[in-house]
């Protein structure tokens, strides 16, 4: 007899294990106090963000799309790092972002301070916002598919729990306390990822791909063991026999669900896998390399280069001189 629970258990940890792919936090945040009227442009190079209103409103402005007011307690996540801007009305001109000058109050968290000093701070509005990594270097196959921009409100009604935590960020925000900048920073990691874990649940617009695979239990069970040991030495008949179909018909299949062949798939899997493991303190690249199914550090190093578009030495001294920043 079929287990249903026991299959969208299974789903739900599919899901799961191929999210453990997909880093979501935030690199750096700034909390911002500006008075009206305001306005401030994220570029397009400023790559993914979060935002959240702890007092006043915004309005949030997306190409080709109709304008959004953001108010206390809202939070969206722009994971495409689509150009967007926030302003305190229409029309208003905006600033780059790059162009305020921040003020460190700890370690990857800022305060921007653009208020009018005769104004009352009451009536100022104060916005929570993070440079978010989203592991967009090979495009994975979830964000390829996300819209311009995830709001919480959504979630408002099927996570109950959500009420509490943006809660507790209004609170952070509006009272300066020691540690704040800490527990805001993780707050938000917590909310953008339950945003994603949301936009998922709620299948995802409807979009094709890896989810659309993970819900058929047997390409899920491929999906799961490539995620689970990327360096085991795979090819297609391997995956074709987990499936428990032909070589052929898996990689037809496989192709049309997810978009790409499944070596392709597998390829990009190890490469984003080793960009990670190369900022990891004593990962070098011939250790990665090994680890990921690769006799050869010159065969990884092509494929790395291909996938990622730096060499692996370049992406681990990168990410070293970030580390040491």
């Amino acid at each position: 007899m079929l287990d249903r629970n026991a299959e969208a258990t299974k789903i739900g940890d599919a899901v799961s294990e191929v999210l453990l792919g997909m880093r979501l936090r935030g690199a750096r945040y700034w909390r911002l106090r500006l008075s009206p009227p305001f306005g401030v442009n994220f570029r397009v190079d400023d790559g993914p963000r979060f935002h959240f209103i702890g007092q006043g409103e915004a309005l949030l402005m997306l190409p080709d799309s109709a304008p959004r007011v953001m108010k206390v307690g809202d939070a969206v996540l722009i994971p495409r790092g689509h150009p967007h801007q926030l302003l305190s009305a229409p029309r208003i001109a905006a600033r780059d972002f790059g162009r305020f000058t921040p003020e460190t109050l700890c370690r990857a968290f800022y305060e921007i301070q653009a208020c009018d000093a005769a104004s009352c701070r009451t009536k100022d509005t104060t916005i929570l916002t993070g440079a978010m990594e989203l592991d967009l270097v090979t495009m994975h196959p979830l964000v390829a598919q996300m819209p311009h921009a995830m709001s919480v409100g959504s979630l408002l009604e099927s996570q109950s729990g959500m009420h509490g935590i943006l809660a507790a960020m209004e609170t952070e925000m509006a009272q300066d306390r020691p540690g704040s900048a800490g527990v805001l920073a993780r707050l938000a990691d917590v909310v953008a990822a339950l945003i994603v874990r949301g936009w998922i649940e709620c299948g995802c617009d409807q979009a094709s791909g890896v989810i659309t695979a993970l819900r058929d239990p047997r390409l899920a069970r491929v999906l799961v063991e490539l995620h689970k040991e990327p360096g085991r030495n795979w090819d297609v008949p391997m995956m074709a026999d987990l499936m428990g179909v032909s070589r052929s018909v898996f990689s037809e299949r496989f192709a049309e669900i997810v978009g790409v062949s499944p070596l392709r798939y597998l390829t990009d899997l190890r490469m984003r896998i080793a960009a990670q493991w190369l900022g990891q303190e004593g990962s070098s690249v011939a250790d990665v390399a090994f680890r990921l199914g690769y006799g050869s550090q010159a065969a990884f190093t092509r494929a790395f280069k291909r996938v990622i578009g730096v060499s692996p030495g370049a992406r681990r001294r990168g990410l070293t001189a970030e580390t040491k920043s």
